[in-house]
């Protein structure tokens, strides 16, 4: 069997090495020259546990190659899935340009039978526009090729998608036809023998699973901000209120762990993408406007609390960050809360010094010359005035402590993700400040009084 992915991002990569890896012949497209030859030079755009071993070992097998020419991408296969970007535009919708050209080129060059499968998260109601697109190339040729359209979203974990996509917990696809239908359970034959579950709808429905999926985990981890600065307020510890209301199985332990705000590729845009669905059919999402707000809010608490601790003046003082992508194990830094508190922190006047163990060179994209790029974590600590943990980091979870007291000119550190236990920090002599505990400051040393 032979598929065709259109997208060489993310969510292209990923599924074009994942399928290859169960013997499907895949060819990836994209228009990106250069991108394609990095490619196919086995040099990958993207950091993802795994992946880059997955790639190189299928091409080398040759079940996988990457290609610009999309018309001869096309030849011979009876599956091809769209996995563009879809940007939000200014007014939170997502921009579907991308995911039209891409209908209107398998409409152009089409021969035979096709299923078009759009991979990218896009909104209720994109397929018919896919199909219109498509056949609108279709009447241009005066052909009447017979296809099909059909929804199947990713679940996808930067930092662990290959296991999501060889293990899935469960396999979305909206279709309209029994022929469509055979395409894709032989597709997914080789994932669902090992008994994960395939869930078959309607277009529309599939549509909508990936946008309420997303909003409803986002929705999860803003609840817990709020609570968390509650909990600050009125004494509680919010790492025990975490477990006491995790350990209910009608709420479950994921995504209820109190930080500085989501952010990557998904969550953002996807929660506006679906108020501004809403709003479209004239009804207003009112948790999500409210799950939007919080996460805003969110990323300004750390340096909020860096300025507390400062009296308000951090002009000429050194913070050094450990993290700066969104989340762990990716270098993906959209909408990460390190842009807002690197910005908040240059505009006051600091001097921002960071590392992050894979996401320096895509910082440079965003920060360029305005903060200092450190070769490891403890490099960021020398004469910095604090220390503030912005994305956890399993290399950072267990430092030496005395190190880091020893290089930084004051014992603080505002962590971010609370990966530290409160008491340990505090008997390490470093004042601490966290999210959703109030913060721990070391006694004030009375000089002893001179006698003459």
């Amino acid at each position: 069997m032979k598929i065709t992915i259109v997208g060489s991002g993310y969510v292209g990569l990923v599924t074009g090495a994942c399928f290859s890896e169960v013997g499907i012949d895949v060819v990836c497209v994209d228009i990106n020259q250069q991108k394609i030859e990095n490619l196919n030079n086995g040099i990958i755009p993207i950091y993802e546990p795994g992946l880059e071993e997955m790639i190189l070992r299928n091409m080398k097998k040759g079940r996988l190659q990457f290609t610009t020419n999309i018309a001869d991408a096309m030849t011979d296969s009876e599956v091809l899935f769209i996995a563009v970007g879809t940007p939000p535009d200014e007014d939170g919708s997502a921009d579907l340009k991308y995911v039209l050209a891409v209908a209107a080129d398998c409409g152009k060059y089409m021969k035979d039978y096709m299923l078009v499968v759009t991979k990218s998260t896009v909104p209720v109601g994109t397929a018919e526009k896919v199909r219109n697109a498509v056949a609108q190339e279709l009447r241009k040729r005066n052909e009447n090729i017979p296809f099909d359209v059909a929804s199947n979203p990713e679940f996808l974990k930067e930092g662990a998608a290959i296991d999501d996509f060889l293990k899935p917990d469960r396999i979305v696809i909206g279709l309209e036809t029994e022929r469509a239908k055979e395409l894709m359970n032989n597709l997914y034959k080789p994932f669902t023998m090992n008994g994960h579950p395939v869930i078959f709808m309607d277009i529309t429905s599939a549509e909508m699973t990936k946008y309420a999926a997303n909003s409803m985990l986002a929705a999860k981890i803003s609840f817990m901000n709020d609570i968390a600065n509650l909990c600050e307020i009125v004494g509680a510890d919010i790492n025990l209120v975490r477990r006491g209301i995790g350990s209910d199985s009608r709420i479950g332990n994921k995504f209820i762990y109190p930080g500085i705000g989501y952010g990557g590729s998904c969550f953002p845009k996807d929660v506006q993408a679906l108020i501004r669905t809403a709003g479209e059919y004239g009804y207003e999402l009112r948790v999500l406007k409210a799950v939007e707000a919080v996460n805003k809010d969110q990323k300004t608490v750390l340096f909020n609390k860096i300025m507390h601790y400062f009296n308000d003046d951090i002009s000429g003082k050194t913070i050094a960050l450990w993290g700066l992508s969104f989340k762990p194990q990716t270098d993906d830094m959209r909408e990460a809360p390190s842009l807002v508190i690197v910005q908040q922190l240059l505009e006051a006047g600091a001097i921002v010094k960071a590392y992050d163990p894979v996401a320096m060179k895509e910082a440079r994209h965003h920060f360029g010359d305005s903060i200092q790029y450190c070769e490891d974590q403890y490099e960021a600590l020398i004469d910095a005035d604090a220390l503030a943990i912005i994305t956890e980091w399993p290399e950072f979870k267990f430092p030496n402590f005395k190190i880091v007291k020893k290089l930084l000119n004051q014992p603080v550190i505002f962590d971010g993700r609370n990966i530290y236990d409160k008491a340990q920090i505090f008997q390490n002599g470093f004042d601490y400040h966290c999210i959703g505990v109030q913060a721990l400051r070391q006694p004030m040393v009375q000089s002893a009084a001179v006698t003459a």
